[in-house]
């Protein structure tokens, strides 16, 4: 169990630690697109009635502007998005898309003709026009889908290491028979005993949580890993699609036009109606299909706030007169447990305090693969023939740990960095920023290969430390976002953001403080036997071994 415990951590672990720590920053995904775009409005949670008459407001702005609109969607502002997010189709344009596909007088979604996509500042009314970035959706997409690869070679890779971590965390508390004793146990400066020790107490800390977070980020893919059971009962392609249907809480009611034209219902009275009925004020979208038509529906989904289950509860109403015509609740227990693991999972049920509790000790399981990667190297290092001069697969591990742990936080805030530091008309900005989060890390890989390992640990990590704590002063030179300020409008997402900043900062100027003072105690090397050099001797020392006996 011990070697299966250090194996499978082992060859997992640097995938590990990167999906660990970009799953972690995940947790805080809006509030980091935020911080990424300083150009949006401050994030104030809105009421129930506010939401009823913000999504009426651009349901007839939009219609104004396009009357031909086909399909419309508004996602309101939530307590972690500032923004009204429109998104319709329009026959014209979508006609004009076809006839000039150069033509492109508004964003439209990929592969979508017609499609446009708008942000509006809901106190102004006004189009938002802020920098292209991918924000913290690049930490969450990176956690599962990689990068520079086909997403179904990411998610199986991701997904065999997620395996190999739910092995390693089964075989660890086998292992460690005191494992709750040591939690209690810390015995600083001892090397290889310290480093085993911070080990155990991250590993306890969160135990139930990291089995949670592995296993249930196993069950979001597990079609994609166990196929056949749904292969076998649902053979053909229309009973597979009602079973995602299924799957995804049930399925909404969709018409087609009828060509008689009827003027829309108050889209506002729908949304209070479905406030009412779930007892929450979260809305997540209002769909309206058709509009202006006699055959006018609009589909209303509930939040995700507050709600832990990720399964869709969604109203059906008539457009013409407001009438509930259907009512999705979910779809089944096999939906609805998967969808409360898939919750547990991305934690957006979470208030603020709750994800700050996910958030650190998400952080303590990245601590631990980490731990576990430095272990592997302090242990063998002192059982090596001559410590100085370790073997090639010894020494490549070690710089795979530097450039993994150290270098991955050197291109995070690399990442940051290059999103004030960018053109904001630079053509795909947003591309360009992760490119050179990637090309940052390699450069920290390149920094590991050609410097000793403890000056290249000390290097890295005080790099790192630089850059985070230089980021909240940049912030404020090159946006009107700064600390002082942030504090006294109340914008806490942009002062939590710079302090969060500064704590991590400090914190990896003490490791590399640590990491410089740090002398490892290697075993002394046991003396050699004497030899005996002239034939008496030898045969004293037989006749000796012959008493002995």
């Amino acid at each position: 169990m011990s070697d299966l415990h250090i194996w499978t951590g082992l060859l997992a672990g640097w995938i590990l630690y990167a999906v660990f720590l970009t799953g972690t920053l995940a947790f805080f995904r809006d509030e980091t697109s935020l911080y990424m775009r300083p150009e949006l409005p401050a994030v104030h949670a809105p009421q129930a009635q506010d939401t009823a008459a913000v999504v009426q407001r651009y349901v007839d702005k939009t219609l104004g502007l396009a009357p031909d609109v086909s399909q419309l969607s508004i996602t309101p502002p939530s307590a972690r998005n500032p923004l009204v997010a429109v998104s319709y189709r329009s026959e014209s344009l979508a006609a004009q898309a076809a006839a000039s596909p150069s033509a492109e007088p508004r964003r439209r979604l990929p592969g979508m003709r017609g499609v446009v996509n708008a942000s509006y500042d809901p106190s102004t009314g006004e189009p938002v026009q802020a920098r292209a970035t991918r924000g913290g959706d690049f930490f969450y997409i990176f956690h599962f889908n990689l990068h520079y690869m086909p997403a179904m070679w990411a998610r199986w890779i991701v997904g065999v290491c997620a395996m190999f971590m739910l092995v390693a965390i089964i075989s660890g508390v086998i292992t460690h028979k005191k494992i709750f004793t040591d939690f209690f146990t810390f015995r600083w400066g001892k090397g290889q005993r310290s480093w085993l020790d911070a080990h155990n107490a991250l590993s306890v800390l969160g135990l139930p949580f990291h089995f949670m977070i592995t296993w249930s980020g196993l069950v979001t893919l597990m079609l994609l890993y166990l196929p056949w059971s749904v292969d076998v009962a649902f053979p053909t392609a229309p009973e597979r699609q009602q079973f995602q249907a299924h799957m995804r809480g049930g399925q909404t009611v969709n018409s087609r036009p009828s060509g008689e034209v009827a003027p829309l219902a108050s889209v506002a009275e729908m949304v209070l109606q479905a406030q009412q009925m779930w007892q929450s004020p979260h809305i997540g979208s209002v769909s309206v299909q058709h509009p202006g038509d006699a055959k006018a529906q609009v589909v209303i989904t509930q939040g995700e706030q507050g709600k832990l289950s990720t399964t869709q509860r969604a109203l059906v109403f008539d457009g013409t007169n407001g009438k509930l015509l259907a009512r999705q609740d979910g779809g089944g227990i096999a939906a609805e447990t998967r969808g409360v693991l898939y919750g547990l999972h991305l934690g957006r049920f979470a208030d603020s305090v709750t994800r700050w509790l996910y958030f650190i000790v998400s952080l303590a399981g990245t601590a631990m693969v980490g731990t576990g990667l430095v272990l592997w190297t302090v242990k063998r290092r002192a059982r090596l023939p001559d410590p100085a001069q370790p073997h090639l697969g010894f020494r490549l591990v070690e710089r795979l740990n530097i450039a993994t742990i150290a270098g991955l936080s050197v291109a995070i805030a690399a990442y940051f960095w290059l999103n004030r530091l960018m053109p904001l008309d630079l053509a795909n900005r947003a591309a360009a920023e992760i490119n050179g989060f990637f090309i940052v890390w390699l450069g920290a890989l390149a920094w590991a290969l050609l410097r000793p390992a403890k000056r290249a640990w000390v290097e890295l990590l005080l790099v790192a430390a630089v850059l985070l704590a230089a980021l909240p002063v940049g912030n404020a030179l090159f946006t009107e976002r700064g600390l002082l300020r942030s504090v006294w409008l109340g914008d806490w997402v942009f002062a939590g953001f710079d302090l969060s900043l500064w704590v991590f900062a400090a914190a990896h100027a003490w490791l590399a403080y640590r990491t410089l003072k740090h002398q490892p105690r290697l075993k002394p090397k046991a003396k050699a036997r004497a030899q005996p050099h002239t034939k008496a001797d030898a045969n004293a020392v037989a006749q000796q071994q012959e008493v002995s006996l």
